[in-house]
């Protein structure tokens, strides 16, 4: 089978957690046997799209204004032109390059118009991997109104998003849930977890000593790596920080970007943590070859989501084989799972004396070495990436025939 894969961020140039995995789930489609492309916005390129290949995949780029690291508004424009430009700079291609199933990423909520036009062209089903609940999360932290005109126009988008899908994966139990009752005429929803492989491919590491280059020797290394948002609620882990200034093995290494780099960067001058180095975002070759040199891996999430997220920095740490500490909103199963799987410790966000408490505890060596290989283990058990695509493409199959 012919499968196409949309997705707004894309490996080699990606740097975040979702480029990865759908490389990961591109490569799996592969090796099962399928003939795999990948369309993806490249806001670098001068022609209106080219096409490459990384690892046996086709990747099909075109031109795009900028979407990341840029002023919320040129993202917004640019994220909501996604689908006439992908037409535009392909509709010759893809006609000429029809495929059995569509496989397409979100955030972004704006691939409807894509998708449409792809079904109506080949007659294939589509199957969309939900992430988060955009624009509720904004609307949850306070970001934008619940009445505002800019939650009118998102949830206009996220309808069309939803309604375009054959079958709509969402992240976790609790989210499905949410999403059932939210949406209740929308009844094509299953479970899928996020997924990586177990397998850390040492050949495209960067080689990079970090203990070395920042005269860290046998210090415990605590590692966030990933998106530094106002939807991770950064101040989680300063609060933790300060707390541990007390232990002089311990070191905070934050990795990324986003809104709240700057507030994290002051928040370090202005406390003086010296317990804690912050590092802009690098590419992913370099990103896992720090991931093999952590001790434990962090994340937080806000306490105001009401929906339930799985961070998909969590896969990094699982394949590494290190403890997973962190905070999520309250209702959030990603604590049960973590915890029923004995991978780490996850607390209430807000709750700073549990969230210390449990830094403490994994200061022990021989506790962070079981529950290390208890998460690389829960990886393999739950978040599988062969599971994850046999799910995706019986389902893909049951709705061609069907159709």
């Amino acid at each position: 089978m012919k499968v196409l894969i949309i997705v707004d961020d894309y490996l080699p140039k990606s740097i975040k957690v979702a480029g990865k995995m759908m490389h990961e789930l591109a490569l799996e489609f592969l090796h099962s046997g399928h003939v795999v492309t990948v369309v993806t916005p490249d806001q670098d390129s001068k022609e209106s799209y080219t096409l490459d290949d990384l690892d046996g995949i086709k990747i099909l780029r075109f031109r795009s204004g900028r979407i990341k690291n840029v002023s919320k508004p040129i993202r917004l424009i640019n994220e909501m032109l996604l689908s006439f430009r992908a037409q535009k700079a392909l509709s010759v291609w893809l006609n000429s390059n029809p495929h059995d199933f569509i496989v397409f990423y979100s955030p972004t909520i704006f691939w409807s118009g894509l998708v449409q036009y792809l079904k109506k062209i080949w007659k294939s089903p589509a199957y969309l991997i939900l992430r988060d609940f955009f624009p509720q999360w904004v609307i949850d932290n306070g970001m934008i109104g619940e009445h505002s005109i800019l939650a009118y126009l998102f949830r206009f988008y996220e309808r069309k998003l939803y309604a375009t899908a054959d079958v709509i994966g969402i992240q976790s139990p609790a989210n499905l849930k949410w999403f059932s009752e939210t949406n209740q005429h929308i009844r094509n929803t299953q479970l899928l977890y996020n997924w990586a492989s177990p397998l850390v491919d040492s050949k495209k590491m960067v080689p990079i000593d970090i203990r070395k280059k920042f005269n860290l020797g046998d210090h415990i290394i605590f590692f966030y790596g990933g998106n530094i948002g106002h939807a991770q609620d950064m101040k989680n882990l300063l609060i933790l920080a300060e707390r541990m200034l007390t232990f002089p093995k311990v070191q905070f290494l934050f990795l990324g970007a986003g809104d709240e780099f700057q507030l994290v960067q002051d928040t370090i001058k202005s406390k003086n943590l010296s317990n804690c180095i912050l590092l802009e975002s690098v590419s992913q070759e370099v990103f896992t070859s720090i991931l093999t040199q952590i001790d434990i891996g962090l994340f937080t999430l806000h306490p105001d989501h009401k929906t339930h997220n799985f961070p998909g920095k969590i896969l990094g740490y699982m394949q590494v084989g290190v403890p997973i500490l962190g905070a999520v909103n309250r209702g959030n199963d990603l604590k049960t799972v973590i915890e029923e799987g004995n991978a780490g410790f996850v607390s209430n966000a807000g709750d700073h004396e549990t969230l210390y408490q449990n830094a403490l505890a994994l200061l022990d060596k021989n506790y962070r070495n079981s529950m290390g290989k208890n998460s690389k283990k829960l990886l393999e058990t739950t978040f599988s990436i062969e599971t994850t695509a046999e799910k995706i493409i019986n389902s893909l199959v049951k709705g061609k025939v069907l159709s």
